[in-house]
């Protein structure tokens, strides 16, 4: 990346409509890495931790505005692995959960008519729908509660977020719970094994 690359500003969910916030989320103009399929070129020496903390050769990455800007190049593979991408090189990243968590979230409507959009650790925001579903996902830690975000990358919900979910659900009594967001229907518990 050459120094010219421009560092996104993060997106705030404080004092925005939803309708402001799609405005926001579409005028941000995102590295096409879904069109760069350059050969793998080793392993960047970088991970994402469980709880969001970016690394480079074991050491912590404490600039927000770098972070910000390696996620805009990073992207999920058809085999479930994590690579940063440009249109030159791609290079692996150790992901131990999800690539972003989800932080805070904000909710207009009800029901069917619900929006419900999230701010990420990256600086992101995304509204729930079709296109960035709210899902539970079963991993080794227990029932994951997680947010599709863009090239197959997804976002897990806080703690806090996904009881915010739980009091619409309950508040709604939607048989399964679940919640409306953007038209779709999400249920808030693991899929049936």
């Amino acid at each position: 990346m050459t120094s010219r690359a421009r560092k996104p500003s993060p997106i705030e969910l404080q004092g925005v409509s939803l309708s402001g916030l799609q405005n926001l989320i579409d005028e941000r103009r995102l590295p096409p890495v879904e069109q760069w399929n350059p050969e793998r070129c080793g392993h960047s020496d970088m991970r994402i931790a469980r709880d969001g903390t970016w690394y480079h050769q074991g050491s912590p990455i404490n600039r927000p505005a770098m972070v910000r800007l390696f996620s805009t190049v990073l992207r999920r593979e058809p085999d479930g692995s994590h690579v940063l991408v440009t249109p030159v090189e791609k290079l692996e990243i150790d992901v131990e959960a999800t690539a972003f968590r989800a932080v805070e979230m904000q909710s207009e409507g009800e029901g069917q008519d619900r929006q419900i959009a999230f701010s990420l650790d990256s600086g992101d925001a995304v509204i729930a729908g079709p296109e960035h579903p709210i899902s539970i996902v079963v991993s080794e830690h227990g029932p994951s509660p997680r947010l599709g975000v863009r090239h197959g990358l997804e976002a897990e919900l806080s703690r806090a977020i996904y009881y915010e979910l739980a009091e619409i659900a309950l508040a709604e009594n939607h048989d399964p719970p679940g919640v409306w967001s953007d038209g779709e229907f999400f249920p808030l518990s693991p899929p049936e094994a």
